[in-house]
This record gives C-alpha cells, structure tokens and sequence, in this order.
C-alpha cells in the first residue's frame, strides 16, 4: 500500500493559488501598459482606465499574500551547503535528465530556494516601484527624475519575476508530482525519497 506525506497544508495551497491568480491579473495588465503590441489585453479589465486603476491593486494584493507565504516557508528556503552541491551538478541533470549521482536535498533543492529569493527580491522592488509612480496618490511626492527610474526598476523587476515564474511552472511540470503536492496537499513516500531525500528522512523520524 502506497504511504503519503503531506507536504502543503491546505491554508498554504490556497494562499499559493491566490497568488498566482493575482500574478496572472498583475503581470497581464502590466503588460498592457508595457508595450503598445500588448495594449489589446486591456479588453481583460473593462478597458483602458480600469486596467490602469487595477493594476496597482493587483500588484499589492498579490505582494501581501506572498508575504503571508514567505512568513510560511522561508525557514525550508534558507541556503544551506548541500544546494551549493545541488546547484554545481544541476548542469548534468537539465541536459541528461539523468538523476544519478545528484546531491541529497531537503524538502527544496538549490533551484527552488534560488527561484523563491528571486520572488521575493523582484516583489520587493516591484513593491516598492510602483508607489513611486502610483498615479494619482503618491507620484507627486516624487520627483520626476526618480519616477523615471523607478519605471526602470519596475519595468526590469516584472521581467525577472516573470522568467522566474516560467521557470518555477516549468520545474513543477518536469518533476512529475509536483503538481500533485501542491494541488491534493500530499506526495507518495516514493516521490518524497526520489527528489527530496534528507527532507524524505525528516518526516519519517518523525512519523
């Protein structure tokens, strides 16, 4: 009979999924607003005005509820020695595919922690970025100069997230159960001993 362990409460999924349905609504209609070729998906939001007004919103929403998820998992995503390892070697396994000879890691490998520190450093930027141009309600406490470098900052931020998010849906296709884990909540005991050994050896001291 095949054992699960649970690997994502249901509080942790579902703050997971908001997110990602506020990352959608955030980066579609900032997209909009970034280039003209994009400017169609404001059809998304009511228009151009509302998108312009709701972005924003998006955009804050979507930073709170991946605080509430950092608050949650930030301990499993500290650096430890052995990702160093992981990440040396992961070279071999994304042009082979061949698993054999990787590092043991914990409940995430070296690529999960480097991914989930780039969301949140782009968050951040992005956070902070937008109310400096945030128009009408903060941008005039800006000077004009350093509006125009924010939008840099932003604009350079939501590239970065964006890349990581692809590369995050990527892994999670790949890695066959990942899905799985973070939409019922649990992993076979085979799965978590395959891809993630040490965290694998953890849960079952303490079952």
């Amino acid at each position: 009979m095949t054992r699960f362990y649970q690997r994502y409460p249901a509080g942790t999924r579902m703050n997971h999924w908001a997110v990602a349905l506020l990352f959608i609504c955030a980066g579609l209609s900032g997209l909009a607003f970034f280039h003209p070729a994009f400017f169609f998906l404001t059809a998304l939001f009511g228009g151009g005005t509302w998108t312009r007004i709701l972005h924003p919103f998006f955009g804050v929403l979507m930073v709170l509820g991946f605080v509430i998820l950092f608050g949650k998992v930030w301990r499993e995503n500290v650096w430890k020695p052995h990702d160093t390892e992981w990440v040396k070697a992961s070279p071999r396994l994304i042009k082979t595919g061949d698993e054999r000879g990787m590092p043991p890691i914990g409940k995430y490998n070296g690529g999960q922690k480097a991914v989930f520190w780039l969301f949140g450093i782009s968050l951040l930027l992005l956070f902070i970025t937008g109310f400096v141009f945030w128009q009408p309600w903060f941008a005039d406490y800006f000077a004009i100069p350093l509006r125009r470098i924010a939008v840099v900052v932003h604009a350079i931020s939501a590239v970065v997230l964006i890349l990581s998010v692809i590369v995050h849906v990527y892994a999670a296709i790949w890695v066959k159960g990942s899905i799985r884990a973070m939409t019922r909540g649990k992993v076979s005991e085979n799965w978590a001993r395959h891809n993630h050994s040490l965290w694998h050896q953890e849960i079952s001291r303490e079952k």
